[in-house]
């Protein structure tokens, strides 16, 4: 039986309207009520006021309230010629409505059978298709049907999925797949329930070609060497988009008893020298927030078509190569992907409008880790490049995207995901930081973890969390925070913390300098670490053809093996016209996917008047490398059209 907690947050998660359905009503059902502790009523009153809950997520035709699946049982075959995996989905459902269907949420699948546990085929239909939300389909249950079993194959273009060809891959010799299920791209290779609120347990069991290694974000793995089919478990209970599966030229090396990095064999040892202090992050999370529950934490570094930086995937962290820097110096990654393990994995929005509470507390507890690891020095300069790279984006946002809370109906979950919900909710968090110290602000945070632990929540329910558990019982700190402007009004509060660099203040006399004498070589750079020059970088706000070369000439950025510094670099002489990094800009362009780094590259190149030339005849050649994730923005961003091609 699911955990209380966890029931009554999926019985408050409604459905799309389909096929002429009206959608349920959330209110119809008393275990969707939110309403105050037990004697909230003798607590002080706050004047800050609830935000209007909307537990309903849009972006899912799931039915929760009337039935649910608590455990997922898959076993599959993969086809890398076909480009394709089919097989069956087994759900195990809790039924509270017996009259009502079981709604699952499909995009592209082709159904080939749907039967109940004893093989007695079931009727069902796929509705109309939403460019969102993909097909629902609808699944008419016996009285007393217990488990439901759909044998489905993906279509070879599945969005989830990415087929490498082996030119594709670092090795060169063998193909790879990954699968990205965030935000709601894991109904595109499974038919489920594809709603952050719906946590299900589930095992799997995939066929894969005998040379290749099958991995996925799971709790217990078995078979594999060799046998080609490889088994796995998840034991807890996670939202769907969590579940994850690699397939490729993979080896693994031991960092600690709890950890071990994954890669292909050209990388494998890099990764494990550069994540060397992998276990230290995890002991150092586990002293802030409490203890790690996952069992094992380990990374598995994906080809670079990966189209983001990393993915928090539980046990097994995805992550991209671009990380790889020699130095340890953009290993923040991981702490970041490590902390989702409390705020996320943990802890889930449950649904999209709440992605502040997964993204925004993770900044935070990822900055708290870099601070114990590295030191404050690190770790106040990744916060003032946040801050800066947050106001940046808010010049350019519209004001409804600039909310935490952001009303996201109508629209695909990714349009949420930009720096608002990760900044702006950990500059929320230092806030609070800031009115009611330090060490009261980790009891509040380890108590939100311990207290929903393994359940998805809304905006709502930290609020009446932070009411009870912080505000109440500080009324003086708590009446120096304008809690309604920070998550439902646009911009930055007044009170937004401002954050200090020692480190930062000595690049910005640099930059100084170098506007009036040009002298490049006269740079006190060779001792600067990525982040001091990302400061310098983004501080050259309308450098001459001069100054560009000569920094290149001094400090060889063009051939940059920091993939953040090289990025950053590329885009000022893409912006500005510096040629002799056209072709450097080309070969990043068409070998890395990571939509943080060729989006405002592309975006570079747009913004000089002869570049959109250029960037498309880049993109023609890249496209068909990316990941449908990275397709989907850049399409957007050039305008591309069918017949670009």
């Amino acid at each position: 039986m699911m955990r209380p907690a966890v029931v009554a947050v999926l019985l408050s998660t409604a459905a799309c309207s389909t096929a002429g359905d009206p959608p349920q009503s959330p209110g119809a059902n008393p275990a969707a009520r939110t309403g105050n502790p037990p004697g909230a009523a003798d607590q002080p009153a706050t004047r800050f006021e609830l935000p209007a809950d909307d537990p309903v997520d849009h972006h899912s035709c799931a039915r929760p309230g009337e039935v649910h699946t608590v455990h997922l049982d898959l076993d599959l075959a993969l086809d890398f010629a076909a480009h394709r995996a089919s097989g069956t989905a087994t759900h195990t459902l809790f039924r509270t409505d017996p009259q009502a269907p079981l709604w699952l949420d499909t995009d592209g699948l082709e159904i080939e059978t749907v039967a109940d546990e004893r093989g007695q085929r079931l009727p069902y239909a796929l509705g109309a298709a939403d460019p969102h939300l993909g097909q629902p389909l609808r699944i008419d249950l016996g009285p007393d049907t217990k488990q439901v079993v759909v044998r489905y194959r993906t279509a070879a273009d599945a969005e989830a999925m990415q087929w490498l060809q082996p030119e594709q891959t670092n090795g060169g010799t063998k193909p790879f797949l990954f699968t990205q299920g965030q935000a709601i791209l894991t109904r595109s290779w499974i038919p489920l329930q594809d709603s952050p609120a719906v946590r299900i347990t589930w095992s799997a069991s995939v066929q894969a070609p005998a040379d290749l290694e099958v991995v996925m974000s799971a709790s217990a793995r078995g078979g594999g060497n060799g046998t080609g089919r490889t088994t796995f478990r998840m034991t807890e209970a996670v939202p769907p988009y969590l579940i994850a599966l690699a397939c490729g030229d993979l080896q693994r090396r031991e960092l600690s008893p709890r950890c071990a990095v994954w890669a292909e064999p050209a990388l494998v040892d890099a990764a494990a020298q550069e994540f060397a202090d992998l276990e230290a992050m995890v002991a150092a999370c586990e002293r802030l927030f409490g203890p790690y529950r996952w069992g094992r934490y380990d990374v598995l570094v994906l080809p670079p078509s990966f189209p983001f930086g990393g993915m928090e995937n539980p046990c097994l962290t995805f992550a991209t190569p671009t990380i790889l820097a020699g130095d340890k110096s953009l290993v923040s990654l991981l702490a970041h992907e490590l902390a989702h393990s409390w705020s996320g994995n943990l802890v889930t929005n449950a649904t999209w409008r709440d992605f502040w509470l997964n993204e925004g507390f993770t900044v935070y507890l990822e900055n708290r880790i870099m601070e114990q690891v590295f030191g404050a020095g690190r770790a106040a300069m990744e916060i003032v490049l946040g801050m800066g790279e947050l106001r940046a984006e808010l010049a350019e946002l519209p004001a409804q995207d600039q909310v935490l809370h952001v009303d996201l109906q109508g629209r695909n979950p990714d349009d949420g995901m930009t720096q608002v919900p990760y900044q702006k909710g950990a500059a929320l968090l230092r806030r609070l930081e800031q009115l009611f110290g330090r060490d009261r602000l980790d009891a509040f945070l380890r108590s939100w973890f311990d207290g929903h632990a393994f359940t998805s929540v809304t905006t709502r329910t930290f609020v009446e969390f932070l009411q009870r558990e912080l505000l109440a019982r500080d009324p003086a700190a708590a009446s120096q925070l304008d809690l309604g402007r920070w998550l439902s009004a646009p911009g930055l509060p007044a009170d937004a913390p401002e954050s200090q660099s020692e480190l930062f203040a000595a690049v910005d006399q640099a930059l100084v300098q170098f506007a009036a004498d040009q002298d490049a070589r006269a740079l006190p750079a060779q001792a600067w670490v990525t982040q001091q020059w990302l400061r310098f970088l983004a501080g050259l706000r309308e450098p001459s053809l001069g100054q560009l070369a000569a920094l290149d000439a001094a400090w060889q950025l063009t051939r940059s093996t920091n993939n953040e510094v090289l990025c950053a670099w590329l885009c000022l002489a893409a912006r500005h016209g510096y040629r002799p990094a056209d072709r450097r800009i080309e070969l990043f362009l068409t070998t890395v996917g990571r939509r943080k780094f060729v989006k405002p590259l592309f975006e570079a190149l747009l913004a000089r008047p002869d570049g959109r030339v250029q960037a498309l005849s880049i993109y023609r050649k890249a496209r068909p490398r990316y990941h449908a994730v990275t397709v989907r923005t850049l399409d957007s961003l050039l305008g591309w059209q069918a017949t670009d091609r």
